[in-house]
């Protein structure tokens, strides 16, 4: 069957058409996902119909039975679109609501168009993915947040170039990628706002002729707002970029903690290890532990960035209003937003079953002299210009790593050589990386005190942001999915 046969050579049911096209064009092996939202979307829109006293009562009741059928069957078949063939997900719905209530099905497209109804459905896809989202980055910003109170007290050496740097707490590196990810969570609530915008009753293009109800359909289907412009309505998919691009950005993040993980865990390293459970082996070099999980992470990157690039450049070119093109999106939108899922649930395993290794961390500290900054800090307390004083210690770290010494192990007197002021003090300061990060007492610095102070300012946070994922949810039963 197809729902618009009536212009072509044929007739309803078997249109005059090319079967190599017709697998070209169908949408049903990846638009089948939205059958639950399809159900629940017609079911509101029928009963705006009788409202409007387009359809009788009766007409409403027997098509609103029909769609709870479908929906009964869809819950007991979980292998329900296997062997069934349609254009797309709303023709397999009239033609099986056909099947259940008779010829009356075919009121069901009264004053609307698959143009608003897809508009509408995909927009409560992302509306619902994106909580689903924010949930799993609660996950890892949880295992963060566990782990960077478990070692709030932990040194390890910083790094800028991938070149060792000054040293900081544990927990204000895992702090980071806190921020980061909280950023992440607050991207997808912007998401979700976009997305709470009904198109319903837009039509094709131009709008409905029959008096909907937009508004009292708008928050039948839990949405808070109603579009303003019909052919803005059905042909825009900038939500679906905008899902994408905070799928993109989370995914990066994700890549640049995993990359992290990969670098601090190899036995060049050594400051974390993996559990066995997100590792895997070699078939050939039996001493092999590798982070898969994390590699994996880093490369499904890639494809999320892709698939933005891809929606990017679908709709670039696109002249208003719907074009058949949009159908294009939804693969794109579906991998991206499982992919991002995945890996948020993967990334918070992970973290929170990492295995710190302070140890290694601790050796690491002697070497790369990290505390070459508080040295030239404390001779500019003793009045040398901070750019004399730079110049002075770089040239003892020069002569320092010639000797293949550390600050501290040079001998006064040839430190003297360099830095004119150099005494016990200093050599204090060159010897304590614990001192170097006490002293970094700055609001956001990675001194005890004020870690201490966000890791108390991020719990808050998580608290926050989990009741706002639960209410969310909450808001959602009243608008529950047709089953």
């Amino acid at each position: 069957m197809k729902l618009w046969g009536g212009r072509f050579a044929g007739d309803r049911q078997a249109p005059a058409s090319d079967p190599q096209f017709e697998k070209f064009s169908e949408s049903f092996s990846f638009d089948q996902r939205l059958i639950l939202y399809d159900l629940r979307v017609n079911r509101a829109y029928l009963e705006a119909l009788g409202e409007a006293q387009v359809l009788t009562t009766a007409e409403v009741h027997d098509l609103t039975q029909g769609l709870v059928a479908i929906g009964r069957y869809i819950d007991s078949h979980p292998d329900w679109a296997r062997g069934e063939s349609a254009e797309d997900i709303h023709t397999w719905v009239e033609a099986r609501l056909e099947q259940e209530v008779g010829a009356v099905a075919r009121k069901l497209r009264t004053g609307r168009s698959r143009n608003d109804l897809v508009a509408t459905e995909t927009r409560l896809y992302v509306k619902t993915e994106t909580l689903r989202l924010q949930s799993a980055t609660l996950g890892v910003l949880k295992a963060l947040l566990d782990q960077a109170v478990a070692h709030r007290d932990m040194v390890m050496p910083g790094y800028t170039h991938l070149q060792p740097a000054q040293p900081m707490l544990y927990s204000h590196y895992l702090l980071a990628f806190f921020e980061m990810l909280q950023r992440d969570f607050t991207r997808f609530a912007a998401v979700h706002d976009v997305a709470d915008e009904m198109p319903m009753g837009a039509g094709a293009l131009a709008g409905t002729t029959f008096a909907i109800d937009r508004q009292r359909l708008a928050r039948r289907l839990g949405f808070s707002r109603v579009a303003r412009n019909s052919i803005d309505a059905t042909c825009s998919r900038d939500f679906v970029s905008e899902a994408l691009f905070a799928c993109s950005v989370t995914m990066t993040d994700l890549s640049r903690l995993a990359e992290d993980l990969i670098i601090f865990s190899s036995p060049g390293f050594g400051y974390v290890e993996l559990d066995d459970a997100y590792a895997t082996g070699s078939s050939i070099m039996p001493q092999k532990k590798n982070p898969d999980s994390l590699e994996l992470i880093r490369g499904k990157t890639a494809r999320v960035l892709g698939r933005l690039m891809e929606v990017l450049t679908l709709i670039k070119g696109l002249p208003l209003a719907y074009d058949r093109d949009l159908q294009e999106d939804k693969p794109a939108l579906f991998d991206a937003v499982d992919t991002t899922r995945e890996a948020l649930e993967v990334a918070g395993r992970v973290v929170a079953t990492l295995r710190l290794r302070p140890e290694r961390m601790q050796a690491a500290m002697a070497e790369g002299f990290l505390t070459a900054t508080d040295v030239a800090d404390e001779l500019v307390r003793r009045g040398v210009p901070f750019a004399q004083a730079h110049e002075q210690v770089g040239k003892l770290v020069r002569y320092a790593a010639d000797g293949r010494k550390t600050l501290f192990q040079v001998p006064e007197a040839e430190a003297r050589r360099f830095i004119p002021l150099w005494d016990a003090a200093l050599a204090t300061v060159a010897s304590s990386p614990e001192q170097s990060v006490r002293r970094r007492n700055v609001t956001g610095g990675t001194a005890p005190a004020q870690v201490a102070l966000q890791l108390r300012t991020a719990q808050r946070r998580l608290v926050t942001l989990k009741t706002a994922v639960t209410r969310h949810q909450r808001s959602r039963k009243g608008h529950g999915i047709v089953r």
